[in-house]
């Protein structure tokens, strides 16, 4: 399956209990839970079964019940067993948030399959290197993504494309055909991939097919990328047993009401936070789902307003979006109970005045993709504490140790590496024994961010111990962006760093050293970023220095100095940019996955 054996991650959860963190939960919240033995796709089985005729997502005017979408999960399943997909198979998902990723995610669990998320923001060549380092040979995924997939040099045998096109108001029906049309043509080469119609699909196959078990809860169940672009691709995988308790963890946190509540989900399921806060969470919860495919502040406010949600997961970037709009047009807001933040640092006035226009909690939490995501979150019982990550989830426990070993624990105060173990920790790497064994030990995941844990154990991140760049709740690895930069002719050296930016928190600047002789041409850079990196990846602000990188004595380039305005970017010193715990969410991509670089 490509995933070695993974460390030992399982542990007494009676620790947490008498944790400093377990004092300072809400009274309902117990510090150990009790989990549902069942696979991922447990959730919509047993809500279908309890509440089938109630809503389960709304889509434009759309609705589906919780029993259609298990009845499309079904027959998912069917389809593709019937093609050929047999326990263990990688099935890749390329898909917006539309009602299709309910049906063909649980489908592909129902198949025994491990569903392989694919960002629609990725570049063909990402796109390609995670689907031929995890083997998949069957791809779902929407008809106007098809160039992302379709052009690269690893492409699935088979592909089930849908569309949204019949949800689409007129007038942007015709726009959608238009764009098809131009991405796909109306033939096809003889050695493209077979490419068939889902929706035709999951009609035809058998809605009485039953669901297959995995062999162990701690059977794969999804791989996500986290890191990497060309050649070896970091991806993370994650059990049915990860999945299932971080949606139950969140699900008791919320203090949600079974078949009561509604939520928003604006945050892209492809990504671990999307799929666990959203999609896991609302159908543990049996709560209404109302999806759109892109984050669009008048949109996000429509549907608040129409629908009423009680429940929105989000990122800061949104909520400073939504405050700016919310100034000018403000909204009755009669239902919104929490908001849960995360993929950035929550500026407490950036809370404050969101929480002021809705009523609504607003709080900031902390995870990773390597942790399902969810590890720590602010209390959402008013006792919350701001600036802070909150605490470990139920059965959580979560330490700071010192930065150069990892071995000895810190005192409250101290700075430090936050470690994580829990029920949520991934399996490991895929393919990479040697990534899984330094970030999993002894049980412990080590996050690679410093943060501190006062006395109460509300805990708190100062600083990033890896260089990475967080844009509007994207993880960009600038070690990435540069393999890439580096093929550009004439680059002759290249340092990537995130500077401060009141829209997106960070953007990505670049700092390049061409080779002597050599000039560079602006306009050929861009066109080659955007062919080669994803839309978030992509440099908006670009120096060419003269002379040498400022590096250490292993030849390492010190992002700190270029960050910090010593050797700055564009001329003036920045200051960094205060890190928090990212939940790592990447905010939901327009359908034509275009993003303005703007230099």
């Amino acid at each position: 399956m490509g995933l070695v054996a993974n460390p030992d991650i399982h542990f007494d959860a009676a620790d947490c209990r008498v944790a400093p963190w377990a004092k300072h939960y809400p009274a309902c919240i117990p510090a150990r839970l009790d989990y549902p033995r069942i696979p991922a796709w447990g959730f919509l089985e047993r809500t279908a079964a309890a509440h089938g005729d109630r809503t389960g997502c709304i889509y434009y005017q759309e609705r589906r019940t919780f029993a259609d979408l298990a009845d499309g999960a079904r027959r998912t399943a069917s389809a593709l067993v019937r093609s050929g997909v047999v326990p263990g198979d990688r099935v890749a998902l390329m898909l917006p948030n539309v009602p299709e990723y309910f049906t063909a995610l649980n489908g592909i669990w129902m198949a025994g399959g491990v569903p392989v998320a694919l960002s629609p923001l990725m570049a063909p060549e990402e796109a390609s290197a995670m689907i031929g380092a995890t083997g998949c040979r069957t791809l779902i995924g929407l008809d106007l993504l098809a160039p992302l997939f379709l052009r690269g040099a690893n492409r699935p045998e088979r592909v089930l494309l849908t569309t949204i096109s019949d949800r689409l108001p007129l007038w942007q029906k015709l726009g959608y055909a238009f764009a098809r049309l131009r991405k796909l043509g109306l033939w096809r080469s003889a050695d493209e991939p077979r490419l068939l119609d889902y929706a035709q699909e999951v009609a035809a196959a058998d809605p009485r097919f039953e669901p297959l078990h995995p062999e162990s809860l701690d059977a794969p169940a999804y791989i996500l990328p986290t890191g990497g672009t060309t050649g070896h691709p970091k991806a993370v995988v994650l059990s049915h047993r990860n999945l299932g308790a971080n949606a139950w963890q969140l699900y008791h946190w919320s203090g949600g009401r079974p078949a009561r509540e509604s939520l928003l989900a604006v945050l892209p399921f492809f990504h671990s936070y999307g799929l666990t806060t959203s999609l896991m969470t609302a159908t543990a919860l049996a709560a209404t789902t109302v999806i759109h495919h892109r984050f669009v502040p008048r949109i996000v406010l429509d549907l608040i307003e129409e629908h009423q949600p009680s429940i929105f997961p989000a990122v800061p970037a949104m909520l400073v979006a939504l405050n700016e709009l919310l100034r000018q047009r403000p909204i009755e807001f009669r239902n919104l109970k929490c908001v849960i933040s995360g993929g950035a640092p929550l500026p407490p006035a950036v809370a404050e005045e969101f929480a002021r226009h809705s009523g609504a909690t607003v709080v900031e939490g902390y995870g990773l993709s390597e942790a399902s995501p969810v590890t720590h979150t602010n209390p959402l019982d008013r006792t919350d504490r701001p600036g802070t990550i909150g605490l470990p989830l139920p059965d959580t426990d979560a330490r700071i140790v010192d930065a150069a070993t990892g071995t000895e624990t810190l005192p409250p105060g101290e700075v430090g590496e936050l470690a994580v173990r829990g029920p949520q920790v991934m399996l490991g790497y895929w393919n990479d024994e040697e990534a899984t064994r330094r970030t999993i030990r002894g049980g412990w995941l080590y996050t690679g961010d410093l943060g501190t844990m006062d006395e109460d154990g509300f805990f708190r991140i100062v600083d990033r111990k890896k260089d990475l760049i967080i844009t509007s709740g994207f993880n960009v690895y600038p070690s990435d962006v540069e393999q890439v930069l580096r093929e550009f002719p004439g680059v002759a050296d290249v340092a990537v760093v995130g500077l401060l930016c009141p829209e997106r928190g960070e953007k990505v600047a670049a700092m390049v050293a061409m080779t002597a002789g050599r000039d560079f041409d602006r306009r050929a850079f861009d066109q080659f970023c955007e062919q080669r990196l994803a839309k978030h990846k992509q440099p908006r602000v670009v120096e060419v220095v003269k002379g040498d990188l400022p590096r250490n004595f292993l030849g390492k380039v010190l992002r700190r100095k270029l960050r910090s305005g010593e050797q700055g970017v564009g001329g003036a010193p920045t200051a960094p940019w205060p890190a928090a715990g990212p939940l790592v969410p990447q905010l939901s991509p327009p359908l034509t996955c275009t993003v303005q670089n703007a230099p």
